[in-house]
């Protein structure tokens, strides 16, 4: 019987716990394509499942990382071959399915997308959830009128994961970008990554003064939810559209209509789990083709599945910066 090593979660007497096993490849889930994994990645939702918060996980044991790359084994869906280099993402892979972190991977054949034109397995997973989000929020942004002027978008939680790409990608793409954070060490890092200016946290996570507050911002790609998706919406200019990406500071904020009815603004959710495969396709091309590849190394560390117990409590307090890519292999 093969075997196969993995990341595995349990949940005892209401308390989740970790470790690293051997596992025979017959336990994998139903799929119709079975992958030799190569990396994984580490997201803020990839910290709440290793510490069981927010109930996604409904079966223990359970393996984790709601992403994954590498070289599909076995097929029996015509589309894909042996050999061929793949992604695996959205679709509650990680929260419902057993997830990246993990040797062999099992999924159905709608879940794979080809490895994107101009990437490596490692650049795939420099990106993974977090870099897919970001991109899903710069296309929903432009969809809804944004273009590059001397006005900027604000990107909030800017040194974690989605934000730095968002903030690199944004750049890139000839937007000027605000940065706000409440780690006052890594302003050299957003400078370096493309950003112009940086606003301190502590000046939007309170409630905004006044209903509306001088138009400000171009757009914003909001990683933190909480009393700073209020506070920004006051301050978006006329018809700007706000993409709620994250919550890192809470699931509710406090806002009124004003915004919505003098400015003509929109809150515009980005949904990265359940994105149907062909526009899914597309967003990680247009990652692929957009960001400058050569930032990607500056703003990613390489971590084994023996240090996820540290980083996944660290992403929870705020403490990572960039992007973490997992080891599968080594």
């Amino acid at each position: 019987m093969n075997m196969f090593t993995a990341l595995v979660i349990d949940e005892v007497d209401g308390k989740v716990t970790q470790s690293i096993k051997e596992l025979s490849e017959d336990l994998l889930p139903k799929g119709d394509v079975t992958i030799a994994a190569s990396y994984s990645t580490l997201n803020y939702k990839d910290g709440m499942v290793l510490n069981g918060i927010g109930r996604l996980v409904r079966s223990y044991p359970h393996i984790p990382g709601v992403d994954v790359s590498g070289v599909v084994r076995e097929s029996s869906d015509a589309r894909f071959v042996p050999g061929d280099e793949v992604v695996v993402g959205g679709y509650r892979f990680g929260e419902i399915h057993w997830g990246g972190y993990s040797e062999l991977v099992r999924v159905p054949s709608d879940w794979v997308v080809r490895l994107p034109t101009g990437l490596t397995l490692f650049q795939a997973m420099a990106f993974g959830t977090a870099g897919f989000s970001a991109m899903m929020a710069v296309d929903a942004l432009e969809n809804h009128g944004l273009t590059p002027s001397d006005d900027e978008v604000l990107v909030t939680g800017a040194v974690g994961g989605v934000g730095s790409i968002a903030v690199a990608l944004l750049s890139s793409l000839g937007y000027k970008v605000a940065a706000s954070t409440g780690r006052p060490a890594e302003h050299e890092y957003l400078r370096l990554i493309g950003v112009d200016s940086i606003i301190e946290r502590s000046e939007l996570e309170t409630p905004a003064s006044r209903p509306l507050e001088s138009e400000r911002w171009s757009g914003c790609i909001d990683n933190v939810g909480g009393s700073t998706l209020g506070h920004v919406l006051s301050q978006l200019r006329r018809g700007a559209s706000i993409a709620s990406v994250g919550l890192a500071a809470g699931s509710s904020f406090t806002a009124n209509v004003m915004p919505f009815l003098l400015r003509g603004v929109n809150i515009l959710g980005i949904d990265s789990v359940s994105l149907e495969i062909k526009k899914r396709s597309a967003i990680w091309q247009r990652l692929a083709d957009s960001f400058p590849l050569e930032l990607l190394a500056t703003m990613t560390r390489e971590i084994r599945l023996t240090d996820l117990e540290r980083y996944g409590k660290e992403i929870l307090e705020g403490k990572v910066k960039g992007r973490l890519v997992v080891n599968i292999r080594d």
